[in-house]
């Protein structure tokens, strides 16, 4: 199948792959980072959470946005399908869940507010539980 829905399906799962991946890092580093008192400790960690979301996340997401509306673009039925419905309310939750990520680890980095790690971990655990719905919802087409 060498097709251009093909072809928009690979950008859209190698962006969502950069996305999630991105998102579960800086989670994850940003965890290690609450636990940071050393302004030496704490400096590299800003550093590599910003390059994470900025650099892989964001651009992720929108590889997978882009590709997404181009698969819905060449096949328009595609969006009447009730598992791709669902998909996309869970990736409406997905950009939200980014979104909190990129505004609390940006206040945290002016010294705006004081992160927890159990704060990142809840955001980890969110990331994760709609990146497995999403994963169901495309392989199983449930409904």
């Amino acid at each position: 199948m060498n097709s251009p829905v093909a072809w928009a399906l690979v950008f859209h799962i190698i962006g969502f792959v950069f996305w999630v991946g991105g998102l579960l890092v800086t989670t994850t580093v940003l965890a290690l980072h609450t636990q940071q008192e050393s302004p030496e400790a704490r400096l590299p960690l800003e550093h590599l959470e910003v390059k994470l979301l900025r650099g892989m996340a964001h651009p992720g997401a929108a590889i997978t946005v882009l590709a997404g509306l181009t698969v819905v673009w060449i096949q328009p039925g595609y969006i009447h399908q009730h598992w791709l419905q669902a998909k996309l309310f869970l990736v409406a939750i997905l950009i939200a869940l980014d979104l909190v990520a990129y505004t609390r680890a940006k206040a945290f980095h002016k010294g705006e507010i004081k992160l927890e790690r159990r704060e990142c971990m809840i955001l980890h655990g969110a990331i994760s539980l709609v990146f497995l719905g999403i994963l169901i919802l495309v392989l199983i087409k449930p409904f």
